[in-house]
Formats: structure tokens, sequence, C-alpha cells
């Protein structure tokens, strides 16, 4: 280190790799799905090594989580300043600095002007777990509605609005008898066969005037929770008008809304919250993923009338961690002084811009959307736009093989979401054996 492009100096998995692999797969859950044979040894920046001495380079983050790169030296020396101080204490019982100094930190860049509250987890799943509950208990109302093709997590209470696929629900029924479902506007695909912006916003109509009037009565609905942008869904990003039409109803109707920023936060999008693209502040915003530099870690911000529940009601041992809060505060004030923002708006336009020249000569790439550096690009096979998921996962695996790391999404989309210090140049070198990857899965 430090690495200066991919090299790839035996083919992956190499046999260090395979040992790794093998040892994996004998002792660990069956119900991790691998997207390709990476087996992590070193980081730096952009680029991710192999123990092999393979270097990749990295457009997926960890799925957005690496936001100010790999073994970021600023957040590094918080952590070891930390260290030297407080590991742990029990957060439920006792209080610590760091929580305090995040929350004020954090209060301030969140979306709203209005006096909050922030209740801090170790997971996306299980802030959504919170602002479930929260949403529940503040209303006294029975039903949630959460939008077809979306990802939450996999906790009980996250897993009952996931509805990117059945591998996540089967088997578990009962998930929460309280969800109700409505479609994402998937304009690329819209379930209703219509086309935006002739459609009017039907999606919307179909919350107001089918679900609101023959399946759930809004007066007894606790929350509806949204993805700003579908990320596992297949980085979707909806029309102007959803955001803030919904925001609408929700308040005409006294239901809590609860926007998903754990995929979009922490400047991914060319905002430092996703939301923010449409002027909408969320009763109930839940993060983690970038929010941390890949500690466990996660939050619920809400309104603080909102959050309004007894003492006992929600807690946990290990929230809040110090270390993990210093490690957040670090990455805060890097996005902050970096201006992350603004540099994932102006790369993300460039990458889009080249992806939309690589689709006007490969029929494979149907669509490239996104914001900032939230970019999917979805494959399909012919003009009807049947879904190229088996190229999808050919690609996956040939980029790997040639040293760039892709992560999948939806049915047949790919989510490019590197980390946000990439330069231009890099973008251009995972460009390069895109391309080369492009033609050899469509030769």
């Amino acid at each position: 280190m430090p690495y200066n492009r991919p090299k790839i100096v035996v083919t992956p998995p190499g046999p260090k790799a395979q040992e790794i692999i093998k040892k994996d797969e004998e002792m660990l859950s069956p119900s991790l799905s691998r997207t390709a044979p990476l087996v992590g040894y070193k980081a730096e920046g952009v680029f991710v090594e192999d123990p092999d001495g393979n270097v990749y380079l990295d457009w997926g983050s960890g799925i957005a989580v690496v936001n100010v790169g790999h073994r970021n030296p600023e957040v590094i020396a918080a952590i070891k300043e930390q260290l030297d101080k407080l590991i742990f204490v029990n957060s439920l019982d006792y209080y610590t600095i760091p929580q305090v100094e995040y929350a004020e930190m954090l209060f301030k860049v969140t979306p709203g002007n209005f006096k909050k509250r922030v209740f801090f987890t170790n997971s996306g799943s299980e802030s959504v777990d919170t602002a479930i509950k929260m949403a529940k208990w503040h209303t006294r109302r029975y039903y949630g509605i959460g939008y077809i093709n979306g990802f939450h997590g996999r906790t009980m209470g996250a897993v009952t609005f996931t509805t990117t696929g059945l591998s996540a629900r089967r088997g578990f029924f009962p998930l929460y008898p309280i969800a109700q479902f409505v479609p994402y506007p998937y304009c690329y695909r819209c379930p209703f066969k219509m086309e935006y912006p002739d459609c009017g916003m039907y999606c919307m109509s179909y919350l107001t005037d089918v679900v609101f009037k023959k399946i759930v009565p809004p007066d007894e609905t606790a929350f509806i929770i949204v993805e700003p942008i579908q990320g596992a869904g297949g980085y979707i990003v909806p029309p102007k008008e959803f955001l803030p039409t919904l925001k609408k109803i929700t308040e005409e109707n006294g239901i809590v809304l609860i926007v998903d920023e754990v995929q979009t936060g922490f400047a991914r999008t060319g905002k430092m919250f996703a939301s923010e693209h449409w002027g909408v502040a969320p009763d109930i915003m839940t993060i983690s993923k970038a929010i941390a530099h890949g500690l466990p870690a996660g939050a619920a911000v809400a309104k603080a009338d909102i959050m309004d529940w007894d003492v006992g009601a929600h807690e946990g041992t290990l929230n809040g961690n110090p270390v993990v809060m210093a490690a957040a505060i670090a990455v805060l004030k890097y996005i902050q002084k970096n201006k992350l923002p603004e540099r994932a708006a102006k790369l993300g336009d460039y990458l889009k811009k080249r992806l939309t020249e690589l689709q006007e000569k490969y029929s494979i790439i149907g669509d490239v959307r996104g914001l900032g550096l939230m970019v999917g690009v979805e494959l399909v096979k012919d003009e009807k736009k049947t879904p190229a998921k088996k190229e999808r996962g050919k690609l996956i695996q040939e980029a790997f093989k040639r040293g760039l790391l892709l992560l999948g999404a939806g049915e047949s989309s790919l989510r490019i979401a590197p980390p946000l210090i990439i330069t231009q140049e890099q973008i251009d070198m995972g460009l390069e054996i895109f391309e080369k990857v492009l033609k050899d899965v469509i030769s």
C-alpha cells in the first residue's frame, strides 16, 4: 500500500482465499448470500486486497458503507483516541460524552427545522424496528404501509416490510400482521403499464383511492415507510413529485412518515440525505451503513414529539458505544470538511454520462439512473426489457476476475456506489474494465 490501480496476480479466488472460503462455508450460516468469492484482507481508499495479493477497485463500498474510503486515516485516529479513554459503559443505565456530541452534530445535518431526538442502534434493521415501534407507540394505531420492491432489513419487524424478493420472507410466517403494500413508482417498469408523466402519478392515487378506501383505514394507519431511492430493489429514483406528495398525504391523515435513508445517507446522492433533493423532512429517519465507517451503528432520528415513549419502552445494551460514536463523529466531520456531497454530485454526473454513452453502444444496458454516486444500471435482453439476470451474474463474476467489485440489485440491475473519495481517473479505470467485460458478456 498505497494502491494505484487494480492488480490480479493469480486468478481469483487464489489458494489462500480458497482456504478461507472453504472454512467459511463449513462454519458460517448458509443464509449468507455472496456476490463474488472475495476474501477481504487489506483495504485502503477505493481499493481492497485479498490474501493472495490481488487488488480490486471497489465500486460497491460494502453497499454504500465506506463513503469516506477504506481505512480513512482521520476516522482511524478518532477510534484510537477513544480507545485510550473509554471502550464501553452500559448506555441504557449510564451516560457517555460521544453520544451527546454526535447527536448535536447529527441534528444539524438531518432534514427538518424542528426539535429532534435520536435513538442509536447497531444496524439498519434495528433502526427500522425502532422506527416501527416508535410510530405505533406515538399514534396508538395498528397498520403500517410499505412499498413493493422495498428493502428495510431482515429482523422480524424490518423484514415484514422487505419485499425485494421471497427469499427474505419465505418460511417466516406469520410476520407482523400489520403490513399493507403499495407499488413504488418504478417508471422503467411501471406496474400499471403507464408512462410518466402522462400517468398522473397513478401510484399515488392508488394509495388514496384504493388502499385507503378499500383496505386500510387511514385513521388506523400508524406509519408509511419508504426509501427515497430504492436500494436493493434496483437503485430506483422516483419522479420528483413522489416524496413531497407522500409527505402531504401523511400529514393530512396524521400518519408518521418513516424515510429509510440507510443506503442513501451521508452524502451518497449528492446531498447529505436523499430526502433533501425533494425538500422533505421525515417524521422519523432511519440511518446506518455509512454512519460509522463499517462499525456496527445506526440511528432513528425523529421529531421530538414523536419520540414520546415511556422509560424502558425501548432500550439496548450496546447501543451508542463510545468507540462507534467517535467513529461516527469523525466520519461526519470528514464529509463536511471535504464537501463530499458536492463531490458525489459532480462525479456522479460524470459517471452517468459515461454509462449513458455505453448504453448507446450496448443494447444490454436498458436504463441508467441515479443521484450522485448512487447509480443503477439495469440490464435487459431485448427491447421488451426482459431482465438479463443470468448476464448480470456473469458480468459481476467476470469483472471480479479482472479487479472490479460490482454489486447487483433488483432482478437484473447493478448498483454502482464507490467510495465518495474516488477520483475521475479511478472511475475511468473501472469503466475500462466494465466495458471489456460488457463485450465479453454480450458476445
